[in-house]
Parts: C-alpha cells; structure tokens; sequence
C-alpha cells in the first residue's frame, strides 16, 4: 500500500468539483490559478503557490477561478496524526513545492522503498514546519446568525448596514455581534472585511482587473481595497496572485 499518493489536474476557470469526502488525509496545491474549498464549518481560499491541508473523511467542494494547475497528494492518515483536524491555508516552500510536484509525477510513493521512503520523509517534516495563512471564511452555526452570513455570501459587495441585515434576518444587532464572536472568533466587521476580500481574490484570479475585483466586493475603490490588502496580506494583490 502506497502511504502517498499524487493526482495531477490542469482543470479550466469555473470548473467545480462537488462535494465529496476520501478515508486520506489530502493535500490540494495550487501552482496555477486559486482554488476554493468549502465545507459545513467554512470556505478556505488557496492562491497560486499555496495549499490547502483537508483532513481525512471531511467532505468538501472545491471551485476554481482562472485557470488551475491543481496537484494534490493523499496521506494514508497515520502519516500526520499531528496535524490540526481541521482544514487550513498554508504557504509552500520552494522545497517542498519541489516535492509535491515530483511526488505527483511519481503517483505513488511507499516506504517500502528506500529512495521514496525518503521522499515521504522530507514531505512530512516540510509540512510540520509550515506557516498557516489567514485565507479562511468560518461560517456560525445559529440559523440566526447563518441567515446574515448566506445573506452577504450571496453579495458580498451588499452595501446594508449591520442593523438593516439584522432587521430583514430577524435579530437584533447585539445578538448577531455575539453569535459572530462566539461562533466564527471574529468579529462581524473582520468577518465582513473577510469576506470582501477573499471574493476580490476570486474575481482577480478570474481574470478581472482590480478595480472591478474592489467594487464587486464592496470597496470604494480602488485604492481602498488595495490599502486593506495590504495591511492583511502584507503585500499587493498583483504580487500576492503573482
């Protein structure tokens, strides 16, 4: 039995694989183009040169903008017990860009043999020492709360006022602040500001220019949402999707 496995996928912009669920643990890394998975718990974005880490058994869709060059690599779950259980972003090393790609021109790689053995070695420790990236989209549980977020989901680039969504869902604006803290840890600005810019990110990897990617988004403009760019991401978003 392999304990990595690797797939490779070159697959076109708006190419959407329904939800689906392995018994591995699973690696998607995006060279090309930005993947967006989602499940019951969130949405997790993933641009060009990072990946995203999806535990065994969690079911999942993931949706592409732009074109993608997507390589993924399935653990046989004993390989990372230590790793969160939950899905995260991280950054990608040079290195261990290297053998993810080498790894899925190989499809399989055992222990069983001495020079893959070594492989499997390497990747495992490179992905211990990663970084995680804030590129993740929680959603709350309570219907309440729910309603407002699937609400803003729908428009990200929706313009209503805390208190209006709170009026038309069906709350008041103190509950939906605290079902937001308690349920996502964010607050519903950060959690607005969240989603704005992930969407931004979609609609740039779609092939859109920034300022059409800023007010479908719900930005001002331009500059407003390259300066909140910045200040999260620490860099533009040209070098960022770079």
């Amino acid at each position: 039995m392999a304990e990595i496995a690797g797939v490779s996928a070159d697959l076109e912009h708006g190419h959407v694989i329904a939800e689906h669920s392995h018994p591995e643990d699973q690696l998607l890394f995006a060279s090309r183009g930005v993947m967006t998975v989602r499940t019951k718990q969130g949405v997790w974005v993933v641009p060009p040169q990072r990946a995203v880490w999806i535990p065994a058994d969690t079911p999942h869709s993931v949706a592409l903008s732009g074109q993608v060059s997507m390589r993924t690599l399935y653990f046989l779950p004993k390989l990372c017990r230590s790793f969160p259980k939950t899905c995260f972003v991280m950054n990608v090393s040079s290195l261990l860009r290297e053998f993810i790609l080498h790894a899925c021109t190989h499809t399989k790689l055992r222990k069983a043999a001495p020079s893959e053995r070594r492989i499997i070695e390497i990747i495992v420790d490179q992905l211990k020492a990663v970084e995680s990236i804030p590129l993740q989209l929680p959603h709350p549980s309570d219907s309440r709360a729910f309603r407002v977020a699937k609400a803003l989901i729908a428009n990200p680039g929706d313009e209503r006022t805390l208190e209006r969504l709170c009026a038309d869902c069906g709350a008041s604006k103190r509950t939906i602040q605290r079902l937001f803290l308690e349920e996502t840890s964010m607050t519903f600005a950060k959690w607005r500001q969240q989603l704005r810019l992930l969407h931004a990110m979609q609609v740039l990897a779609s092939g859109e220019k920034v300022t059409v990617a800023a007010l479908e988004s719900g930005y001002n403009s331009t500059s407003a949402f390259i300066s909140m760019f910045r200040k999260q991401f620490g860099t533009t978003p040209a070098r960022f999707l770079g």
